[in-house]
């Protein structure tokens, strides 16, 4: 095999079309069929009902002021309305931005302002701080999914006139803005298209093996491109059922598998890690399921195993970024290789390049993956510096992450160059946590690391210099830092020392301080 590697599947015909009909493409022949169920409630909509509800939104969010190109924010939990809400909006011309429920009011209001979004939907348990994130940054509407002061009941809009998808460039218009941390830094607007996202729809489509029958359990959250690609749009475009549920509890995910007999999840390493080890596992009947896709963030190969030998379900890999609509790899089920994300989708290609030198290696050589394909973003909103860093003009994405390829095309993710830590497969930028601990007043320098963790994958671990003749405890900066950020980004562990190991250039030296670290281990 020889670089560029090619995915051993035929490409597939992507159509110029707008996302949403490509989405809805079974809702005449599954009208009557339930679409999304929400788990804790059993609150349910017919495929007919979901599209019927997403047509008059639309109609009512047009009738709102919202025109093409407009940027309407999404703040809530898994729940089958986020669906109507996203697609309403695509369906109008508009772009939606989807933003973490955790995330602090500053954090909130940095994407809003960012994303220049005008319209907010949210639920009346996050209305607080989306009114005051919102007045911040200048947003105009907030829909709340219910009641609540200063903004309008989301519901009203299904009284509108029903409209039909407003005209697009698929290949142009960005439909969704979700952000991501790239590979270093403040979170960025991934601008993904229309086109990016049926691509990825049809690019999957060969390698799946859902079907009408399948009933598949969404915990992995909408905001997030593997819940809003695989989960919110992959099972309607494949004709499933989709099970929401708002928030990961061990006893409510295995009884929600167990009363509405799931068949097929897709997880994250911490929940895989969980149905192979915890004990509640036991107290559950979880045999209707078939199926564990992992993604997010890599897998070992013995918790792979251990939890296909005590579920029963058949456990899979798969690789893909926010930059790339997300998947480029995935395991075959039946054919899956214990620790491989599989291999490349229809219409990738891929390439293994050593960091140091830019020249391409061959199988069994680990270097930079990079992507190339009908799913890889536009490029950054708002900054063309960071786009052109990651983006080379013959179309190429610089993913970041290091692995190989053996000779049967087989992909295996090892570490990554990008400096993200991947908690519970969610990105948190070291970056941005070592700017919160220099605000603290007694921090003269910091800088931040990923730490190995069996449950969450990897934490964050700081290490803090102190100014001369200041004191300040460990726990005292977590604190610090975790009252002004998202809950998954909150330091775990405080080193002090003398000084920061930094580059020549002032870059720091994170590999020394890792080094360090496994040296104290």
């Amino acid at each position: 095999m020889t670089a560029p590697f090619r995915s051993p599947f035929p490409d597939v015909a992507i159509p110029d079309v707008a996302l949403t009909p490509h989405v809805f493409r079974h809702v005449e022949r599954l009208a009557d069929r339930v679409a999304v169920v929400d788990g804790p409630t059993g609150r349910a909509y017919t495929y007919a009902e979901l599209h019927g509800a997403v047509r008059k939104v639309a109609g009512g969010l047009v009738a709102a002021g919202l025109g093409g190109g407009d940027v309407l924010a999404i703040l809530c939990p898994n729940i089958p309305e986020y669906a109507i809400a996203f697609h309403a909006v695509a369906t109008a011309g508009g772009t939606v931005t989807t933003i973490n429920p955790t995330y602090t009011v500053g954090e909130i209001e940095y994407q809003l302002r960012d994303s220049r979004a005008s319209f907010m939907v949210t639920i009346p348990l996050f209305l607080e701080q989306a009114t005051t994130a919102a007045e911040r940054a200048g947003v105009e509407t907030i829909f709340v999914l219910g009641e609540g002061d200063g903004a309008r009941s989301f519901f009203e809009l299904l009284a509108a006139d029903p409209i039909d998808q407003v005209e697009v460039d698929p290949r142009r218009h960005v439909v969704v803005l979700p952000y991501s941390s790239g590979t270093t830094g403040l979170p960025k607007g991934v601008e993904l298209t229309h086109r990016n996202l049926v691509a990825n729809l049809c690019q999957t489509e060969p390698v799946t093996t859902a079907t009408d029958d399948d009933v598949i359990l969404a915990v992995l959250p909408f905001f997030h491109i593997y819940g809003m690609q695989v989960l919110m749009n992959g099972v309607l475009f494949n004709g499933a059922r989709t099970v929401t549920m708002p928030r990961f509890d061990l006893a409510d995910f295995l009884k929600t598998i167990q009363d509405h007999c799931v068949t097929r999840v897709a997880a994250v390493p911490p929940m895989v890690l969980a149905l192979a080890k915890h004990p509640m596992v036991e107290e559950y009947d979880l045999s209707s399921l078939i199926q564990i896709g992992s993604g997010a963030a890599p897998l070992s190969a013995d918790v792979e195993r251990e939890a296909m030998a005590r579920t029963g379900a058949e456990v899979t890999q798969g690789f893909g970024l926010t930059e790339t609509s997300p998947v480029t790899h995935t395991a075959l089920p039946g054919r899956a290789i214990s620790g491989s994300v599989g291999v490349l989708i229809p219409n990738t290609q891929a390439r293994v390049v050593d960091p140091e030198s830019g020249q391409d290696l061959g199988a069994g050589a680990q270097g930079e993956i990079w992507i190339r394909g009908p799913q890889v973003m536009k490029g950054y909103l708002n900054n063309p510096e960071a786009t052109v860093a990651s983006l080379t003009t013959d179309g190429w994405l610089k993913t970041g992450d290091i692995g190989w390829v053996d000779e049967s095309g087989h992909w295996y993710i090892t570490d990554r160059i990008k400096e993200l830590i991947k908690y519970k497969g969610f990105q948190v930028a070291p970056a941005e946590l070592e700017a919160v601990l220099l605000t603290h007043p007694a921090v003269a320098d910091a800088a931040v690391i990923a730490v190995a963790d069996e449950e969450a994958g990897e934490i964050p671990k700081g290490f803090v210099v102190l100014k001369q003749d200041m004191e300040a405890s460990g726990t005292e900066l977590i604190e610090h830092v975790a009252g002004q950020v998202a809950s998954f980004k909150r330091i775990r562990l405080i080193e002090f020392i003398d000084e920061i190991p930094k580059s020549l250039s002032g870059k720091i030296l994170r590999r020394v301080l890792r080094d360090r670290d496994a040296g104290d281990a």
